[in-house]
């Protein structure tokens, strides 16, 4: 091989050498944000606990916001089994060297918006919220599967888990005639046919009578603005942006509040 021949091999060599540490560095660089490979989990029929971790370990503390994501703060890993299901959730991991960096997920279920429902005005149906988007289709699922809440007088459609209000109040759910300040509270279960399998899920939800609006105590009025607060939309942003300094505790249970008049 002629002189020439053999400098434009070591040359092109030099130039894939530099090209492949340009590709380890970009490499190196991604792994400084948080993932967990995919931005929704689902439960399972597993008999152990379903457990998902970051996709790029690193030493720091992990953290999640609202309340109700089983979460290492360690490890960063999630135990889906034993999380709030329905909710988005951020995570926020603050490395030893002071980096920081955030995630969202979303643990697959239903959710019903803290609503006040007027039925004076038609606001009547509690419609369950999928995977934590309201403009998402419901799946086709089974609703209220022991009839817990129905054989109580809380009118859910086992095919879809809405709620009829008004329906609930004519079956006597606050009473025979409906009291003022009347609260009833039920674990739904349900089987969504998704990618869960139709695994078994569950939420708690809150349900109060109340005669008119200002009849609502004012420490339920703040529980109500503190969920909505923890409660983020599907782009990632919360449903009320101005913060609440009082925000404790998870949100959840959902508050469903009906007024009469």
């Amino acid at each position: 091989m002629s002189f020439n021949r053999i400098h434009l091999f070591a040359l092109f060599i030099l130039a894939c050498l530099s090209i492949s540490c340009h590709k380890k560095d970009t490499v190196e660089v991604d792994k400084g944000h948080l993932s967990y490979g995919d931005s929704v989990f689902y439960v399972s029929h597993q008999s152990s606990d379903l457990l998902v971790g970051p996709v790029h370990t690193a030493t720091g503390t992990y953290s999640a916001f609202p309340e109700g994501l089983e979460l290492d703060r360690s490890t960063g890993v999630i135990n889906v089994s034993r999380s709030e299901a329905g909710m988005r959730y951020r995570i926020s991991f603050q490395g030893a060297q002071g980096d920081t960096s955030n995630a969202f997920v979303v643990i697959s279920g239903i959710n019903f918006p803290d609503k006040y429902y007027r039925l004076s005005d038609a606001d009547s149906v509690a419609f369950p919220v999928y995977n934590a988007d309201p403009s998402r289709p419901m799946p086709a699922g089974i609703f209220d599967e022991d009839k817990v809440a129905n054989n109580s007088g809380c009118a859910m459609r086992t095919n879809n888990g809405q709620i009829n209000l008004k329906e609930s109040v004519r079956n006597g759910l606050f009473g025979s005639t409906p009291k003022n300040d009347t609260r009833k509270d039920f674990e739904v279960k349900y089987r969504l046919d998704d990618k869960s399998g139709k695994a078994l899920n569950k939420i708690k939800i809150l349900l109060y009578y109340y005669d008119t609006m200002s009849d609502v105590p004012a420490d339920l009025q703040q529980t109500v603005r503190e969920h909505q607060a923890m409660t983020f939309q599907p782009d990632n942003t919360p449903i009320i942006s101005t913060p609440i300094a009082s925000i404790a505790g998870k949100p959840r249970p959902p508050c469903i509040i009906v007024i009469g008049h």
